[in-house]
């Protein structure tokens, strides 16, 4: 069965603006950017009809860890269909103990138990609800600028251009900036369940905290009975050379919610991860929480072998070693772009190119796409284009993106008379 390039791509495209999302389209259109997916494969995807290659520098907020279609991650999933299919939510389920029990191995201090869902806003709503009910309180503390989802709770903790169109924001959750451990210290009372941060905001562009911050938050959490949920969506499988990002902050939150790159790109999955003495709350409402499809006994063995492969050295060794390729690529980057280009916001390859003005974001991406890098600017901090390669790449597919970036970067600050 061909499922690739079956209709012109006019046709496509028309389809796809009346039955599914108009408004896509036409910003698309807008940027000449009507690409559509096509065929697929590492770091790589291809134009359905015109065969124009980019390399995903987006990886859709780090879903393609592995790039497309890995043939580890693929496998899995093909033997998993031999035996499996979605599981009963309801009933115990052993593929589901055994995912939980290679999370609890490799999570940090004594983060042991996991609660499963598909995509990391029904995840960090879960976390949410565990903080409070656990907690019996009801205040929410979260970062400006910053993005955890689009569903319920999780927008709530969210920016306000996301939920404003759809009324006043829930009551009891509050916003603060980001890295500002004064302003925390003010917000954060007796009446605080949780307090909820990425561990680098990506929609935000990407600023790093201070070394110690981390450490400081949870201080304050525990002395006050909060607790501290990290959202390790996009930061965590290794995206910052360490398998969890929060480990590079010396910091054990109580809970971790990881999403996106846990699928492999292959199948949907999510989860919750939190400290065992919180398991309380499931033990004594068991039925409390339910997801249908999270935790698909299917996509377990995918997870599994995302998991097995994220932790590996040489994985994480790679990682590293292309970051520092990155890294020293983007300090002779910045004395050949002085107009533009103000540095590399950077942990691993979790990377923020940040630029003199917010015109600067939504150009390059249209630049970084034409000379063939699909990279996506932060829609809160529009001065900074996220730069999110696979992990898998090599040092070959580095110097394409270098060498595409350094091509956007002229193109872009001509573009703006940048002088």
């Amino acid at each position: 069965m061909k499922y690739v390039g079956l209709d012109a791509k006019d046709k496509i495209i028309r389809r796809f603006a009346e039955y599914v999302n108009p408004g896509k389209v036409e910003t698309f259109q807008s940027y000449d950017m009507q690409f559509v997916f096509g065929r697929r494969e590492g770091p790589y995807v291809w134009d359905a009809q015109t065969g124009k290659r980019l390399i995903n520098c987006h990886c859709n907020g780090g879903v393609f860890n592995f790039g497309h279609r890995n043939p580890k991650i693929v496998q899995a999933l093909r033997e998993s269909l031999d035996e499996l299919d979605i599981g009963n939510h309801h009933l115990i389920s052993e593929q589901r103990g055994l995912l939980a029990e290679k999370l609890s191995s490799l999570m940090p201090g004594d983060i042991d138990c996991t609660v499963f869902g598909v995509g990391g806003g029904e995840a960090i709503d879960l976390a949410i609800k565990l903080a409070r009910g656990y907690t019996g309180k009801f205040k929410i503390i979260s970062a400006r600028g910053g993005y955890h989802g689009h569903t319920g709770f999780a927008l709530a903790t969210g920016d306000e251009q996301y939920r404003a169109p759809f009324g006043a924001n829930l009551p009891g959750f509050v916003q603060i900036p980001f890295n500002d451990i004064d302003a925390l210290g003010i917000a954060l009372d007796n009446k605080t369940a949780a307090v909820i941060f990425e561990t680098i905001p990506a929609t935000l562009g990407m600023p790093l905290p201070d070394p110690d911050y981390y450490k400081k938050v949870a201080e304050i959490c525990r002395r006050v009975g909060a607790l501290l949920i990290i959202d390790e969506v996009q930061t965590g499988l290794g995206r910052t050379g360490k398998l969890w990002g929060i480990q590079n902050y010396d910091t054990v939150p109580d809970i971790i919610v990881i999403g996106k790159g846990l699928s492999g790109g292959i199948y949907p999955m999510s989860a919750t991860c939190f400290r065992r003495q919180y398991m309380d709350f499931f033990r004594q409402n068991p039925f409390i929480h339910i997801s249908t499809f999270g935790g698909a006994e299917v996509g377990c063995p995918v997870a599994a072998a995302v998991l097995e492969e994220s932790s590996k050295p040489e994985f994480l060794r790679n990682v590293n070693n292309l970051a520092t390729i990155f890294a020293e690529a983007f300090t002779e980057l910045k004395k050949k772009h002085p107009r533009i280009l103000v540095g590399l916001r950077q942990l691993g390859l979790m990377m923020g190119i940040e630029m003199v003005n917010e015109n600067c974001g939504p150009l390059l991406t249209k630049s970084c796409y034409d000379h063939g890098i699909l990279a996506i600017y932060a829609n809160n901090d529009k001065r900074v284009c996220q730069l999110l390669p696979p992990l898998i790449i090599d040092r070959q597919v580095a110097g394409e993106i270098i060498f595409g970036v350094d091509a956007a970067l002229k193109d872009t600050a001509d573009f703006l008379g940048l002088k």
